[in-house]
C-alpha cells in the first residue's frame, strides 16, 4: 500500500503536470533542446528507432519493442497518449513507469523548466516536453539498450525530434490534425518527414503516391536509404507478415516493424525468425482487442480519424460476415471531422448506436454526434453514459444479453472504458491524456 506522504505528494505532481497540460500545445523544438540540454542530453545516451504516422504508430513501436526484448535487449517504449495511467507512457520492458518514479522525476525536472522560464515566461517546457523528457531520464536511468520513439504529433516540430536515430520511419499519412501539419498528403507528409535525419535509413509504410515522393525527395537530399513497405511486399495482403494483433492493417504495421529491424543492420542480430516469434507475441491494447464481459464478446478499437474509420470498416465487415450478427456499438469522438467518417461506418454494421461523451474537451457533443448519423441507420440511437453501460467490471447493459459488443472511437473512450471493466489498472488519469 502507498504511503499517504506519498499518495498525496503524488496529487500534487498531477496537479503541476494538469497546469502545464492547460497551457496547450507549443509546437517548435528550441525548448526541448535547451532541456535536454540542461539535463546533459540524456536523449543521446540510448540508441532510438524513431516512429511517426498518421495511424499505426503507436502498434509499429509496440512491435519494435517486442521484437528489441525478443533479441534480449533491455527496451524503452515511449508512447502517448496512455489509456488508463500516465505511466503507461514510458516503459522499460514494457514495465510502467511508477508514481514514485513520476514524483522524482517531476522534483528534478521542475527546477530544470522553471529556470529556463525564468526570464522568458513562453520557454517554459509544456507538459508533452516534460514526459518526454521523463522518457529520456528513465531509458538512461535503467540502461536501456533501445529505446523505441512514437512521435506525439507531427514531426519537424514535435518534442521528441530532439533525437539522432538509428532509424526513422514513417508508418501511414492521412488527412489528421490539418489545422496544424497541413491540408494535403503531401504537406502532411513533410512535416512528418521532419524526423529524417542525415544518412540514417528511413522506412516507409503503405502511403499515398503524393506522400511518398514527398518522402523520397527528403531523404534523397539527406542522403538516406528508403526502405518501402510496398517494394518489399507488394500489394496482396497474403504476403505481408502475420502478428498477434488482429486486422489487416496490423499485418501493414507488421511489415514495417520488419523493415525497421532489418534497417537497423545485421550488428543488431534481428534475425527473421526473432522477427517473426516477437510479432507473434505483440501486446497493444485497444486496437481490435477483444475480452469478454459477463460472457459477452467485447472489442476494444481505437478509430479516430478517417483513415482509422476505413480499417474500423474493414474488421466489421469481416466481423459481420464471420459471425453472422451485428454488435451492438458504443461510441464517441473528438471533432466532427473524425466523428462524421466514423459514425458513417458504423452505421452500415451496428444493430444499435449507443452514443457516449468521453471526459475531454474537445469531445462531441450528444447533438453533434446525432446529426452526423446517416439516415440510412435505422436502428435503435441511444445518448447514454460509461456509468449507465457499465455499472461495474462484467455487465454491460447496452443491447441484449447475449449481443455482442463493439466500443470504439476516441482512444480516451477506450481508457474510460478500460478503468470501468479492468480496475486493477488503477484510478483513471484522464485530466493527463490529450496530449
Amino acid at each position: 500500500m502507498i504511503p499517504l506522504s506519498l499518495t498525496t505528494e503524488y496529487i500534487g505532481v498531477q496537479d503541476y503536470l494538469f497546469s502545464l497540460k492547460a497551457r496547450g500545445i507549443k509546437f517548435g523544438i528550441d525548448r526541448m533542446r535547451s532541456l535536454v540540454a540542461e539535463l546533459g542530453h540524456p536523449e543521446r545516451a540510448v540508441p532510438t528507432v524513431h516512429i511517426t504516422g498518421t495511424n499505426g504508430k503507436g502498434s509499429t513501436a509496440a512491435m519494435v519493442d517486442a521484437i528489441g526484448r525478443t533479441a534480449g535487449f533491455r527496451v524503452g517504449l515511449y508512447t502517448s497518449p496512455h489509456l488508463v495511467r500516465l505511466g503507461e507512457r514510458v516503459q522499460v520492458n514494457r514495465t510502467p513507469l511508477s508514481n514514485e518514479e513520476i514524483i522524482s522525476f517531476t522534483r528534478q525536472l521542475r527546477p530544470v523548466a522553471e529556470e529556463l522560464a525564468r526570464h522568458a515566461p513562453d520557454d517554459h517546457p509544456s507538459f508533452f516536453e516534460f514526459m518526454t523528457a521523463m522518457a529520456f531520464l528513465q531509458f538512461q536511468r535503467k540502461a536501456c539498450q533501445l529505446s523505441v520513439i512514437e512521435v506525439g504529433l507531427g514531426g519537424r516540430l514535435d518534442a521528441t525530434n530532439v533525437v539522432q536515430p538509428e532509424v526513422s520511419a514513417i508508418t501511414s499519412i492521412s488527412l489528421d490534425h490539418c489545422e496544424m501539419l497541413g491540408n494535403t498528403p503531401e504537406e502532411i507528409a513533410a512535416e512528418k518527414a521532419g524526423i529524417i535525419k542525415a544518412g540514417k535509413p528511413v522506412v516507409m509504410g503503405r502511403l499515398p503516391p503524393g506522400a511518398e515522393r514527398v518522402i523520397r525527395d527528403i531523404a534523397s537530399q539527406r542522403g538516406c536509404r528508403v526502405y518501402s513497405v510496398r517494394e518489399e511486399f507488394g500489394e496482396a495482403i497474403a504476403s505481408y507478415p502475420t502478428t498477434s494483433l488482429d486486422g489487416d492493417y496490423q499485418r501493414w504495421n507488421a511489415a514495417t516493424a520488419t523493415l525497421i529491424a532489418r534497417a537497423m543492420g545485421s550488428s543488431w542480430g534481428f534475425s527473421e525468425t526473432t522477427i517473426s516469434t516477437a510479432l507473434h507475441q505483440v501486446s497493444w491494447p485497444g486496437r481490435w482487442q477483444r475480452v469478454t464481459l459477463g460472457g459477452r464478446p467485447l472489442i476494444l478499437d481505437a478509430s479516430h480519424n478517417p483513415e482509422g474509420a476505413d480499417v474500423l470498416r474493414a474488421n466489421l465487415r469481416r466481423w459481420v460476415e464471420s459471425t453472422g450478427r451485428r454488435p451492438v456499438v458504443i461510441t464517441g469522438a473528438l471533432g466532427a471531422a473524425r466523428a462524421g467518417a466514423l459514425l458513417g461506418t458504423i452505421a452500415d454494421y451496428a444493430k444499435e448506436i449507443h452514443l457516449v461523451v468521453p471526459h475531454q474537451a474537445r469531445a462531441c457533443t450528444f447533438a453533434e454526434l446525432e446529426a452526423l448519423i446517416p439516415s440510412r441507420f435505422t436502428g435503435k440511437v441511444a445518448r447514454a453514459s460509461l456509468e449507465e453501460l457499465f455499472p461495474d467490471a462484467r455487465t454491460c447493459t447496452a443491447g441484449d444479453r447475449d449481443d455482442p459488443l463493439v466500443v470504439t472511437g476516441s482512444i480516451y473512450l477506450l481508457g474510460e472504458v478500460l478503468m470501468r471493466i479492468s480496475p486493477e489498472m488503477g484510478a483513471g488519469e484522464g485530466r493527463l491524456q490529450d496530449f
